[in-house]
């Protein structure tokens, strides 16, 4: 069995996910960067190993069964544990108002923010069962998933209009909620993390926290301690509404 905790984060080969599998390595973890690109996920390993961490790369695309299933085997095989599954792949195509919608893209995006983490969660959870009580999983989620911020019309983002991206981000959060209850039981806690407006490649950099913000309330649950909150919502200042 290998003697460090685990850390499993999807997407991270840049943005967000490497920040947050940078920050879990330097705490002591083993960092897994799943990414569908080889290339990418190598070099963003390598960096993390010359600052330190104990970072590997992983093949993993969320929509390809076949890489989830070889991912989960060679961490089995490799590590034999998973403390911590960081969901955190995700895409934003459709910026279009609600009718006129591209329903390929819509398709697009929920086989990767929704379909995408039942499928990585369900594989890696006899993984994580092992390291209960003190597992965690998170799902990076978004603001825009809030239905109580998105009726708001004084919200600061209530000018975004879109289908795909905010509905995802809404079912992400109720995938959250009952996985949660399902393993309420177990010790493992499940809690979906609002990055808050990032500067990152999904908005073309126009965000206004620096990804080391971004990662904050990921890093934070991904780390609660056994008397953390488990089926919440949460930004680097607490919780968020539903």
């Amino acid at each position: 069995m290998h003697d460090r905790q685990v850390a499993l984060v999807t997407g991270a080969n840049k943005g967000i996910g490497l920040e947050v599998a940078r920050q879990l390595g330097k705490r002591g973890m083993t960092a897994l960067l799943g990414a569908r690109d080889a290339e990418r996920g190598k070099a963003a390993a390598l960096r993390l190993r010359e600052d330190g961490v104990d970072a590997r790369f992983v093949r993993l695309d969320v929509t390809d069964g076949a890489t989830i299933d070889a991912a989960a085997r060679w961490i089995e095989a490799e590590l034999g544990r998973l403390d911590v599954l960081v969901n955190n792949a995700g895409i934003a195509l459709d910026m279009h108002k609600p009718s006129e919608c591209n329903l390929d893209e819509v398709r697009q995006i929920y086989e990767v923010n929704v379909l995408g983490v039942v499928a990585i969660t369900k594989a890696m959870l006899p993984l994580l069962r092992r390291a209960a009580p003190h597992a965690r999983i998170v799902n990076v989620t978004s603001g825009l998933g809030s239905l109580t911020l998105n009726t708001d019309p004084s919200w600061e983002h209530g000018g975004v209009n879109v289908i795909g991206y905010t509905s995802s981000k809404a079912a992400l959060n109720m995938v959250t909620v009952q996985l949660a209850k399902e393993l309420r039981g177990t010790g493992i806690k499940v809690n979906a993390a609002d990055p808050g407006y990032t500067a990152t490649d999904l908005n073309n950099n126009t965000g206004t926290q620096t990804v080391a913000e971004g990662a904050e309330s990921t890093v934070t649950l991904a780390t609660l301690g056994d008397d953390g909150p488990t089926g919440g919502y949460f930004d680097r200042r607490g919780r968020v509404p539903w």
